[in-house]
């Protein structure tokens, strides 16, 4: 808001939530829950490395029938660089019916997740692949939240068209996604390090690569995920490593 003297400023802060508060373990926190100082140790951890896989946000995360996780992927072209990262709590699969290919095989760079060939990705209507039971009416049990970047300065207007086209990278490694049980979300933002060049025709080379970016991010997140190293045997999604 606007800068005025005496007055602290007031940050309008985007966010989105992996609900997992139903995991079990002690939940009798008093006056005083965790998260405060959570944020605290996230924001003084933050760095440009980083876990992927069942890790941060996505440690208790699963993927239709496989655990989900933590997966990031980026991209550097003549526009600009693209990032993504992305917690994947989906309740669609992101495997063809065979369990191992991944629907966003066709965008893989240098076998990021697995090298597979294309030989698998294929469905009938109705073929979804591990998908995961549905959740009683109502429920929103599922979410996938992700976050695409540029170095490229854009206006508000612009991020937004940014995250529209980004979102289609979730369609794309997901299947089916945006279910009634899904509350899945994109956001955008930019270092703006560089200046856009080429306007709108730019704009559109970006997103379509932000939404490819964002597709691979998805399949290394699980590709990447281990099973809960404390659950009890049998217990908990499958990763995606240990199905053969």
């Amino acid at each position: 808001l606007a800068d005025r003297p005496g007055v602290p400023p007031s940050p309008v802060v985007p966010a989105a939530i992996l609900f997992d508060l139903a995991n079990g373990g002690d939940k009798a926190w008093g006056e005083d829950p965790p998260y405060r100082e959570l944020g605290r140790r996230a924001c003084a951890g933050a760095g440009p490395d980083f876990d992927l896989g069942t890790a941060g946000a996505g440690y208790g995360a699963a993927a239709g029938g496989l655990k989900g996780g933590t997966g990031s992927a980026s991209l550097l072209s003549a526009d600009g660089a693209v990032g993504a990262l992305v917690c994947v709590n989906s309740w669609g699969s992101v495997t063809a019916p065979d369990g191992r290919t991944f629907w966003a095989a066709p965008f893989e760079i240098d076998g990021e997740f697995g090298g597979l060939p294309l030989d698998g990705l294929r469905a009938g209507p109705g073929q979804w692949g591990p998908s995961k039971a549905p959740p009683p009416a109502g429920a929103r049990q599922n979410t996938t939240i992700a976050c695409v970047a540029t170095d490229v300065a854009l206006t508000p207007a612009q991020a937004r068209r940014l995250a529209v086209m980004a979102q289609d990278g979730l369609a794309r490694a997901i299947r089916p996604v945006h279910a009634p049980f899904d509350g899945d979300v994109v956001f955008a933002l930019s270092t703006a390090r560089r200046p856009l060049v080429g306007g709108d025709a730019a704009l559109a080379r970006l997103g379509a690569l932000a939404a490819d970016t964002l597709a691979r991010a998805v399949a290394r997140g699980v590709f990447e995920a281990t099973a809960w190293p404390d659950a009890p045997p049998g217990e908990g999604p499958p990763a995606w490593r240990d199905r053969r």
